[in-house]
């Protein structure tokens, strides 16, 4: 019994031929036989039911077998064909060899002939289409490999200007990029929060590929009618085909996928991609925008941290600058107020006011000394904003 259940496309008139190689030769072995009586028929039921095998009768009706093999040429089929003749025909089967004929079987024959001849072109068929199976395999593996290859060195490529490009804009552009170029979108545009508004909207920051009318808004709020209920939502939302209609972006492609850019489960921004042709978006694909989309978190996250790292080195310079003066003001009025000690000290020492006896004397001398070494901590404990 043959493993397989090849259906063979028969075409004969002849009811005992027929018998012969269908009832007596082939069913037994639980090959499937589909007969037809005449060369247009047989060109109908090839076109139907794609049979593994044909065995045409060189003089059947409607065609002859060189006819018949021309036509079947004209259609590309690839199932061999075993002509069936007379003996004296072998002029003409040598003809139809040359025509694509893989084999002949000369009438009268026996079963056991049509049984050797069928098997030897199924053989040959079936290792052929192990090949094209094999071959188109390997062209899937290949192309599979180039493609997680690509989405690797897209993630890699992100993942190295987040840790790397400080200038937000050229980011963002980046990421979108990213985005479009992994899951083979058409177009694609980010939206964050506007940190100045208490009302939630989202801002146009970056974009490829967008229609003027829509590209002209960067920097601004945009409307697609989708993004609004992902960031209620918070999931990613991918729609196709019909559905998407009901909303403006339909105007852009025929399948999209919204993806939520979330710190602390609160949406900050949105990736959005579309497609052109109405080729829904996968769950790899999603996953794969979900992970852009952590990217771009990370990096909103980084510039959150850099803008309070600066703010509070600009209140503690600030503050520094400020005790600064305070203690610079404080010095300069010490200074002063030494200096107006030291000179009456000085008149009184020098009998500018009076004679001083020898005890007297000795005692501005060391008041005068104590002024100096006051003087001097003071200058060198309450620092000058010169320095």
């Amino acid at each position: 019994m043959a493993k397989s259940k090849e259906l063979i496309l028969l075409i004969e008139s002849d009811p005992d031929i027929s018998d012969l190689i269908a009832r007596q030769a082939l069913k037994p072995l639980g090959y499937r036989v589909k007969i037809v009586d005449d060369a247009n028929k047989a060109i109908k039921a090839a076109l139907q039911l794609a049979p593994d095998l044909v065995i045409a009768d060189l003089n059947s009706s409607g065609l002859s077998g060189k006819d018949l093999l021309v036509a079947f040429g004209a259609q590309n089929f690839e199932f061999p064909i075993i002509i069936l003749a007379e003996k004296e025909q072998e002029r003409e089967v040598m003809q139809t060899l040359r025509l694509g004929a893989s084999d002949y079987l000369l009438w009268p024959t026996r079963a056991t002939e049509v049984v050797a001849a069928t098997e030897h072109a199924l053989k040959q068929t079936r290792g052929a289409n192990d090949r094209r199976t094999l071959n188109r395999r390997l062209r899937e593996s290949d192309q599979e490999l180039a493609l997680k290859t690509r989405e690797m060195k897209t993630m890699l490529a992100i993942g190295k200007a987040v840790a790397s490009i400080s200038d937000q804009r050229i980011l963002f552009n980046k990421i979108v990029e990213g985005a479009m170029r992994v899951v083979s979108a058409d177009i694609g545009w980010l939206l964050l929060q506007d940190e100045k508004q208490k009302k939630k909207s989202y801002l146009l920051t970056a974009q490829r590929n967008l229609p003027v009318s829509w590209a002209k808004k960067i920097n601004k709020p945009l409307d697609d009618g989708i993004s609004s209920l992902v960031a209620l939502s918070g999931e990613i939302l991918t729609v196709h085909g019909r559905p998407l209609k009901r909303f403006k972006l339909s105007a852009l492609g025929k399948a999209a996928t919204v993806v939520p850019i979330k710190v602390k489960n609160e949406v900050i921004g949105l990736l959005i991609v579309i497609r052109k042709k109405e080729k829904a978006f996968t769950r790899t694909d999603e996953a794969l925008l979900e992970a852009i989309s952590d990217y771009a978190s990370i990096s909103l996250v980084n510039a959150r941290l850099f803008r309070a790292l600066r703010q509070r080195a600009d209140a503690s310079y600030s503050e520094e600058k400020r005790q600064n003066g305070v203690l610079e003001s404080l010095r300069s009025n010490l200074q002063e107020d030494l200096k107006a000690v030291d000179f009456s000290v000085s008149l009184l020492k020098d009998e500018k006011l009076g004679k001083l006896n020898k005890e007297q004397k000795q005692a501005l001398e060391t008041a005068q000394a104590a002024l100096k070494r006051l003087e001097e901590r003071a200058e060198k404990t309450i620092p000058s904003d010169k320095n």
